[in-house]
């Protein structure tokens, strides 16, 4: 995964390469769990 942005938030993200933080909403995001659980979706048409 090449971006590090925040789930939440989309912001980029700080520090790494193992964990990341949130300057804007304060979260702590593994990077492991960024490559695997927060996957990002496509809008789909209705």
């Amino acid at each position: 995964m090449t971006s590090t942005q925040c789930p939440r938030c989309q912001t980029e993200l700080d520090e790494g390469p193992i964990m990341y933080r949130c300057s804007t909403c304060c979260r702590a995001v593994y990077a492991a769990d960024l490559e695997n659980d927060y996957v990002t979706r496509h809008p789909v048409a209705a």
